[in-house]
């Protein structure tokens, strides 16, 4: 491991569903699920305001790069439903970037471009893209939840064979 670590920021719906398969990535250092993106002082599960349900997520740039990371959140989620995941509704379950600089914000963009030139997708990605701010970690019955019960509920899946190709590449 080297002395550089990246933090992203990302909600995609449920957060236990994003964290299960998120931290399994070759390159994830540490995951936390929590609150972000809303309206109330020290978020917690039964008051979070307009707050997403989101994950952070520590990682190594040199073996994952935030490119990659966003590739695969566009993968396990639909960026194409507004304020909903599966059977959860509501503007926690938003898909949301919550970018930590510009180079984040530029790559966000530039992934959503592709996502949406790509046709992977029957619509287009209503992902927001917003700078972070403050990220309140959920309660610790919240943290790790699919690991606890793996018998719990997600709406996340890896898609087989799912691959976002750039903007110009085959045609697209």
């Amino acid at each position: 491991m080297n002395d550089k670590t990246e933090k992203a920021i990302l909600a995609g719906g449920c957060f236990w569903g994003m964290q299960d398969l998120i931290r399994k990535r070759p390159g994830v250092l540490d995951t936390r699920v929590g609150y972000t993106g809303g309206d109330v002082p020290n978020a917690t599960y039964r008051n979070h305001g307009t707050h997403a349900e989101a994950i952070e997520i520590s990682f190594d740039p040199e073996e994952l790069s935030y490119r990659d990371l966003l590739e695969f959140f566009f993968q396990v989620h639909d960026p194409t439903t507004k304020n909903r995941q599966g059977n959860d509704i509501g503007v926690s379950y938003r898909s949301a970037i919550f970018y930590t600089d510009d180079q984040q914000r530029h790559v966000a963009e530039d992934t959503i471009a592709d996502v949406d030139a790509s046709g992977l997708w029957p619509g287009k990605v209503v992902t927001e893209v917003s700078p972070a701010g403050p990220f309140w970690e959920a309660e610790p019955e919240h943290q790790d939840y699919l690991e606890r019960n793996p018998g719990g509920y997600t709406c996340h899946f890896v898609r087989p064979d799912w691959k976002l190709p750039r903007r110009g590449e085959s045609g697209t």
